[in-house]
């Protein structure tokens, strides 16, 4: 990195920024009084913006940072009871806003009044939102030119009020739009395929002389701006702020749109070591091993990313779903790694949760007694699945929104359609559902099967009673079923019954109709739930004691013992995928040692190229070194850039609750 990147990188480690940002609290509450819904979500967010004061912190050419730490709220008003009043992990239309910006917008809402005559609130909201976000602009144009920053200043002439002629002035915007729905307080929002909708910028900068190294400049300076407020986004823990770019992956024809500013991409992630933006490759069967081996070198700087997609099984996933091809194709992740498609969506991808470890204990607890076989127990573990997507679906479609005039300015076609993304603007309105422990509720039922029905080693009111206790008093049972077929270690005995829990998952889930016009999906993710949900389950079969934590997403419980990488890939990799693919990587953990050479960086990439080829969903690999992490534990003030993969996200390891550093060192970590 060039001098100026160095500074400007140091600047913001050093946190320094911090002391200018205020903390003034604001009721709205006589405010939103005699507001409509629609009303009060555009007050909260024209009040967000008429309060901010423009900073600019030394060398800044980005701008649009947050001077108030606190946003004004509305916890006293309740116009929806029991609303969801914030969206997020949605793909905004960036490529629209990088055309037209803020006054195409204006025309085009001007262009649907007069069709549209009974959607006049939602307009007339958008254009108040739209005026403050220009008010927004011109404070930081007015700053920017009394600080006599005129790079900004003239980039400010022009963007985001009108659509984008360089790559510079493309990354300005990107960057006004997460400032402005941060504001807005829609969490998580993420930053699509960034190489696609960048690239005609880019090229226009290159064909007007920019050179490459400038062209590197730019985009790590709008890296580190993007880590400048990701302290203030709200998330389950520090750095959980939903900042992922994809890149790389398929066109509808077909071809690869691997380029030179995908490259600049992870160069400039490579170089930085920030936890924003989360790297997200698509690949697929045909990608190349030496773009894996780049990948890898990424990898190899310990950020837990990147995470890799695998477009072969996405993308018929979402086309059997209902979603046309070319959209399909244009997918993107959400905050972690859950599957959209861009600019089209209010696809909530994690709206509930199956717990399977709760299932299968509920099971337990009911049938085992009277089963007379493992069939007739499986049947039964089925029905209780079954019942249990019934009532998360029962509950999803119960819930209600707060309408959300700006974020529908983004999604399409809300405008033509005069709708809100919530209530049918959008094409495509699904929902998700993650699938949190399988490989402990597999683990389990393969124990069961194995003990009490197979060998019949072990009495039904025994295993019952060892449960009960927490396997007190039953150590040596607990230590038989830790040591039963386990996923991760191509066992078709346990292999088969993950199979079937996500086969019966998935086909009585996908396509089920939501509230909203859409349709729900499956997948396998956990995100923050494998401790969560986790803490609502007692004792299982596996082995595992009561409230202990479940493994993270697609993975091996932890503390399995796996006979190497390849099995464990093999083990998750039986099932097909394409049928459960809203989201969920199976994460593994490397010593950071495996990358101390070519060789290493060549076997990493050799295993991702394999997963994808095995037909594997996604995943992600954390390079970590234990004898580390125990350090930082001790001494957190040595280690404050110290970053690991959480779930879906990274996050600086100190920041983070110890009960998600205690899993992280629970997780195995492989060798070569």
């Amino acid at each position: 990195m060039n001098e100026r990147v160095k500074n400007r990188l140091d600047y913001i480690n050093s946190k320094a920024y911090h002391k200018y940002r205020v903390n003034v609290p604001y009721d709205v509450t006589d405010i939103l009084k005699d507001a409509s819904p629609m009303m009060e979500t555009t007050k909260l967010f024209t009040l967000a913006c008429d309060r901010e004061v423009p900073l600019l912190f030394g060398d800044d050419i980005f701008g649009f940072n947050r001077y108030h730490t606190e946003l004004p709220h509305d916890e006293h008003v309740d116009k929806i009871p029991g609303a969801i009043r914030f969206s997020g992990n949605m793909i905004i239309d960036y490529a629209t806003f990088l055309e037209g910006g803020i006054n195409g917008y204006l025309n085009k809402i001007d262009k649907y009044y007069e069709i549209n005559k009974d959607s006049s609130e939602l307009y007339d909201c958008m254009k108040l939102c739209l005026k403050s976000c220009e008010n927004i602009v011109n404070k930081y144009k007015e700053l920017a030119k009394k600080e006599n920053n005129i790079k900004l200043y003239s980039a400010l002439e022009n963007v985001p009020m009108n659509g984008a002629t360089n790559y510079y002035e493309a990354l300005i915007c990107v960057r006004f739009l997460s400032f402005i729905l941060r504001l807005a307080r829609i969490q998580h929002i993420t930053l699509g395929r960034f190489d696609v909708y960048m690239k005609p910028y880019f090229d226009m900068s290159v064909k007007a002389g920019i050179s490459r190294d400038e062209l590197i400049e730019l985009t790590e300076l709008f890296f580190i701006s993007m880590n400048i407020d990701t302290d203030l986004y709200d998330g389950v823990q520090k750095g959980d702020n939903g900042q992922s770019m994809v890149l790389g992956g398929i066109d509808k024809d077909g071809n690869d749109v691997f380029s030179d500013l995908t490259e600049i991409c992870l160069f400039a992630s490579e170089e930085l070591k920030l936890i924003d933006p989360k790297i997200n490759l698509r690949v697929n069967k045909n990608t190349p091993l030496e773009f894996y081996e780049r990948a890898t070198r990424l990898t190899k700087q310990g950020l837990g990313f990147p995470q890799y997609s695998n477009d072969d099984v996405v993308i018929p996933f979402m086309v059997k779903l209902g979603y046309d091809y070319e959209d399909a194709v244009n997918y993107g992740v959400a905050a972690c790694w859950e599957v959209i498609t861009s600019g089209l969506a209010s696809d909530l991808p994690n709206a509930e949760t199956m717990n399977f470890p709760l299932i299968v204990e509920r099971t337990t607890d009911k049938y085992l007694l009277s089963s007379e076989t493992f069939e007739e127990f499986k049947d039964h573990f089925k029905d209780e699945l079954i019942r249990e997507i019934d009532s998360l679906v029962e509950h999803r479609n119960n819930m209600k929104y707060m309408p959300e005039p700006l974020m529908s300015m983004f999604i399409n076609p809300c405008i033509e359609r005069g709708l809100d993304h919530f209530y049918g603007g959008s094409k495509y309105a699904n929902d998700g559902i993650h699938g949190a422990g399988i490989a402990n509720a597999s683990d389990a039922l393969a124990a069961i099967k194995l003990k009490v029905f197979d060998e019949k080693s072990v009495s039904k009111e025994t295993l019952l009673d060892a449960l009960h206790s927490d396997f007190d008093g039953y150590e040596q049972l607990r230590y038989e079923l830790a040591n039963a077929p386990k996923m991760g270690n191509n066992d078709d005995y346990v292999d088969d019954i993950a199979s079937f829990v996500m086969d019966t998952f998935a086909s009585n889930l996908n396509g089920r109709k939501n509230s909203r016009g859409g349709v729900y999906r499956a997948g396998t993710g956990s995100a923050m739930e494998y401790i969560l949900s986790a803490e609502k389950v007692g004792a299982t079969a596996d082995g595992r004691k009561a409230k202990d934590p479940f493994s993270s997403s697609f993975s091996p419980s932890l503390h399995v013992k796996t006979q190497g990488l390849l099995s464990a890939i093999q083990s998750f990799t039986k099932y097909d995928l394409s049928n459960i693919a809203n989201g969920g990587p199976f994460t593994i953990e490397l010593h950071n040692t495996v990358f101390r050479n070519d060789e290493g960086i060549k076997k990493v990439a050799m295993l991702v190229k394999t997963f994808i080829g095995l037909g594997g969903h996604q995943i992600q690999l954390n390079a970590i070194n234990k004898e580390t992490l125990l350090d930082a534990q001790k001494h957190p003030e040595n280690y404050p850039n110290l970053i690991v993969r959480v779930w879906g996200w990274s996050g600086y390891f100190v920041e983070l609750d110890s009960k998600y550093q205690n899993h992280i060192l629970a997780r195995l970590d492989y060798n070569f």
